[in-house]
């Protein structure tokens, strides 16, 4: 069974910069990619950021040149390194895993953004 367990979540002032890790463990033989996901209250779960397990990187146009998304192959670790966070980035984000068959997600960690 694989689990993906997020941290580093918190509140930060507009403008500040947090990074988030996402930790894969249990059988994984093989994967298309990880990403980061966020959903605000009220609104629907959408894309922050993905990688391929290739290195190809893709981000939402809201987070382009903001965020930056890295990986650890052999670890199955993911991060996400935010910079310049303003209010609009206040969500849970939530870290997937994609493989053959399936798509595994993580349980969220809060980030709220705030004066």
């Amino acid at each position: 069974q694989v689990q993906l367990v997020e941290s580093g979540g918190g509140l930060v002032q507009p403008g500040g910069s947090l990074r988030l890790s996402c930790a894969a463990s249990g059988s994984i033989f093989s994967i298309y990619g990880m990403g980061w996901y966020r959903q605000a209250p009220g609104k629907q779960r959408e894309l922050v950021a993905t990688i391929s397990k290739h290195g190809t990187t893709n981000y939402a146009d809201s987070v382009k040149g903001r965020f930056t998304i890295s990986r650890d192959g052999p670890k199955n670790l993911v991060y996400l390194q935010m910079n310049s966070l303003n209010l609009e980035d206040t969500a849970v984000y939530y870290c997937n895993l994609v493989r053959p068959g399936s798509t595994i997600w993580g349980q969220g960690t809060q980030i709220t953004v705030s004066s």
